[in-house]
């Protein structure tokens, strides 16, 4: 693993190598502030970007940084994001304090919004390279993701407990 651990900048356009089990990997995109998951499981190197990039996006959502600036991830190229990718899909948050309430943000604009309305959409969250290599390998493997059902469901599966003084 030492040599894997390249240190590399996100880089708006990049297209990052997501390794899974089984030697498979997967390939994202940066996004300004997510990342896009191409539905594309493959042991082969891809060296034409363009061929990545016309595969369908599996989802997109927040990682923390350290997936790419720790090299994790390492990146395979850059191509300018097409405006697709520039208006990003509506997701939803619920809020930890009253699970009840929850809001849709769309274009950078968050509003009031029923349970029924965030059906199907992606929570606002910031992943764990490691949660999203899990969730990728449950997808390929058929097997239900723990935290991708409690999103379904639109419940909280982690709670954080605050400590009153």
């Amino acid at each position: 693993m030492g040599e894997e651990m390249k240190r590399q900048q996100r880089t708006v356009g990049a297209i990052v190598k997501v390794p899974l089990e089984g030697g498979y990997f997967t390939y994202a995109r940066i996004l300004k502030t997510k990342f896009a998951f191409y539905d594309f499981r493959t042991k082969i190197d891809i060296e034409d970007l363009q061929e990545i990039i016309s595969k369908p996006i599996l989802f997109i959502t927040g990682v923390n940084d350290y997936a790419v600036t720790k090299g994790l991830w390492l990146k395979v190229g850059k191509l300018p994001l097409d405006k697709s990718l520039l208006n990003l899909p509506p997701q939803f948050i619920q809020d930890a304090l009253n699970p009840d309430k929850f809001f849709i943000v769309e274009k950078g604009i968050r509003r009031p919004a029923s349970k029924e309305e965030c059906r199907g959409l992606e929570r606002v969250a910031v992943w764990t390279p490691e949660g999203i290599q899990k969730r990728l390998n449950d997808h390929y493997a058929g097997r239900k993701n723990k935290s991708v059902e409690a999103d379904k469901n639109l419940e909280i599966l982690y709670t954080q407990k605050v400590k009153v003084a």
